[in-house]
């Protein structure tokens, strides 16, 4: 069968890999380039004049301040010494729950209808509640963000540990594994990539309700009061220089997750 037959291309005729790989990154640039570059025009040629449209270099300059007097860094290790918080108080609190219910079917039966109640109530709905038990500082907000990342949690290590494949647990049974042998060397491996998932989602959400926290509850400094204070005074440039912020710092945790993942699946694959 040839080359033509089978969609292959020769070996001689293919890109190299680093080509390829930067090809994939560079797409991904596109639609960002051209949006700058249409948002340059319309700011620097004319075509729309108003001053909710701030030209590029003004946010570069706001942003050049923000960092040269520090008040980024400030915000911003604020603001992720809050989420990182919450987000380890929330996925421990998960992981502990999550475990009891997918383990213990007397405790799902008992604790399962209440959490499933409590999972359907909106996040922000929390946030009277909380305000009025803990004010609108450091606390309130990490309690907030825990309530974020416990969720994603719960639910995806109780899911994970259920669907256990029934065939693993014959194996198991088979082989005269105890109950902890079973659960370090059957039930917690095959429910990994789903309490991942759910670690991950913790992280998102945690962040994203970590700029609700901050715009909500105002009280102290934080990249979501960045946002508010560029509002209040109409300053549009740092309005977006905050929202680019806060976009670069999730695509990072984004990054880093995914990477953290793939590592720990070769890690895995290797190892059996």
């Amino acid at each position: 069968m040839t080359t033509t037959q089978t969609g292959l291309a020769p070996a001689s005729h293919r890109p190299p890999a680093w080509r390829a790989w930067l090809g994939a990154r560079w797409r991904g640039l596109v639609l960002p380039a051209v949006a700058i570059a249409a948002w340059w025009a319309l700011a620097h040629l004319g075509w729309v004049s108003t001053p909710l449209l701030v030209s590029p270099g003004k946010v570069l300059d706001t942003a050049a301040n923000q960092i040269a007097s520090g008040q980024l860094w400030r915000a911003l290790s604020a603001s992720l010494a809050r989420e990182l918080t919450g987000f380890a108080i929330g996925t421990t609190l998960g992981l502990a729950l999550g475990a009891l219910l997918g383990l213990l079917p007397l405790f799902n039966r008992i604790v399962g209808p209440s959490f499933n109640t409590f999972k359907q109530i909106s996040l922000f709905a929390w946030i009277p509640l909380i305000s009025v038990w803990f004010g609108l500082g450091d606390v309130a907000k990490v309690t907030f963000l825990s309530l974020a990342a416990l969720v994603p949690v719960v639910v995806n290590t109780c899911d994970g540990i259920r669907n256990t494949p029934a065939s693993l647990l014959e194996v198991a049974r088979v082989f005269g594994y105890s109950r902890w042998q079973t659960l370090l060397h059957v039930v917690l491996p095959a429910a990994a990539p789903s309490i991942f998932t759910g670690v991950y989602l913790a992280l998102i959400y945690s962040w994203l309700a970590t700029i609700g926290a901050e715009y909500l509850l105002v009280a102290g400094h934080g990249i979501g009061n960045t946002l508010i204070e560029g509002s209040e005074h109409f300053q549009m440039d740092l309005v977006i220089f905050g929202m680019f912020v806060i976009g670069v710092v999730g695509w990072s945790m984004n990054a880093l997750a995914r990477a953290l993942e793939r590592r720990l699946a070769r890690h895995r694959f290797g190892a059996a």
